[in-house]
């Protein structure tokens, strides 16, 4: 590796330990070392993680860590610098074939890797061991379990906005139609079904579960001793509250129930490191990602500072496991499965304009038939 005497890098991540501890950490370990090297991590909301403009970041910062689904509009527009011109083949090739699921391939567009898939995640099933045993609880296998068990005040979900929209998706292919396999999310009867799947289970939940987004689900279901935190089918997985002393009351991860006999597909989700097509120090900036990515790194500092890897390795690794309940090993089937998002530079468009649409369906304020074609209007006009 080469630094650039006294260079001097920023970074933008989100506010949680799994996203900013994690990468300030390895800008740590960088820097000690490269001690030429100085790099500064900001934070920013999970929402404008998943929202903000990413050419707003390129030009304010050399580093970002970024979903996937922005990557074909940040290609399209040149914000970013594609991995090949800096990186070793062999280094690339080696992300690729231990990427989990489909997360090193989502960051690809028009044959080049725009970003490396330094974090995996999916909606996951998580639990509380105690409450479970408390209330003399068996695991759901089938969604109409779930429902039955949530009729019963034993189940929460994350339902926030975006994440409905997620929800949807997963839905959608377990009605048979791959989402966005045409000129529109889904035939209008099949979205609407989708719709009314996820309605029916919010039904039977708290309200509270609307406005709660990933991590306040996690972190609701891991400080409270409200039988409704015993059991949560999918939202977007956190393995820090399966840690040890993380939280007060360790979740437990596992895969996602059958519906109608198959077993549901979530929509990956996860992140990535890239760097900005306008930092002055690329190759300092190439030479810090592909640190951070290394298999090395993440199942050592990046995982030990909270992290959540992307690299396979880190996901059979025993140590990570056995310092997280097995969530990487009990999770990795569903991370395999899930669904990708678009690739085109009209999709975070869409996304932004009918997220709200389905979650006023799953709210009940709008019936699920006027949604689904309005998602469908939405998904034919921004031509995603």
């Amino acid at each position: 590796m080469f630094i650039i005497p006294m260079t001097s890098l920023t970074g933008i991540a989100w506010n949680h330990t799994r996203g900013f501890v994690s990468v300030a950490a390895c800008a740590q370990r960088f820097e000690e070392l490269h001690p030429e090297a100085r790099i500064t991590w900001e934070k920013r909301s999970l929402q404008a993680f998943a929202d903000a403009s990413l050419a707003d970041l390129a030009a304010a910062y050399d580093l970002i860590i970024m979903d996937h689904p922005h990557t074909a509009l940040a290609a399209t527009e040149g914000l970013l610098l594609p991995y090949e011109d800096w990186l070793p083949a062999e280094f690339l090739a080696d992300q690729a074939e231990n990427s989990v699921g489909g997360s090193h391939e989502s960051y690809r567009f028009n044959g080049r890797q725009w970003t490396l898939a330094t974090d995996a995640a999916s909606p996951i099933a998580t639990w509380r061991p105690d409450l479970m045993d408390k209330h003399q609880l068996a695991l759901p296998q089938t969604w109409e379990e779930v429902l039955e068990l949530a009729r019963r005040g034993f189940v929460t979900v994350s339902a926030f906005p975006i994440d409905v929209l997620m929800h949807s998706y997963t839905f959608c292919e377990a009605l048979v139609h791959a989402p966005f396999s045409g000129d529109c999310v889904a035939p209008d009867e099949i979205l609407a079904a989708a719709l009314a799947e996820l309605r029916k289970l919010v039904s039977h939940c708290d309200p509270a579960c609307l406005e709660r987004n990933p991590i306040r689900t996690a972190e609701w279901m891991s400080q409270t001793s409200d039988p409704r935190a015993a059991y949560c089918p999918f939202a977007y997985g956190y393995s820090n509250y399966s840690r040890p002393r993380y939280a007060p009351f360790p979740l437990k991860a596992g895969g996602l129930v059958t519906f109608n006999g198959s077993r549901l597909r979530s929509t990956l989700g996860g992140a990535g490191i890239a760097v900005s097509s306008k930092t002055k120090h690329p190759q300092a900036c190439m030479d810090f990602a592909r640190f951070t990515a290394s298999p090395e790194t993440q199942m050592g500092v990046y995982f030990q500072s909270g992290g959540q890897p992307g690299h396979r390795a880190a996901w059979t690794d025993d140590a990570v496991n056995a310092a997280s309940a097995d969530f990487f090993r009990d999770t990795l089937q569903t991370l395999d499965e899930s669904l990708q998002r678009p690739k085109l530079p009209g999709y975070m468009d869409f996304q932004d304009a009918a997220t709200p649409v389905a979650h006023a369906a799953v709210r009940g304020e709008v019936a699920v038939e006027e949604a689904a074609s309005k998602l469908n209007e939405l998904a034919r006009v921004i031509k995603c």
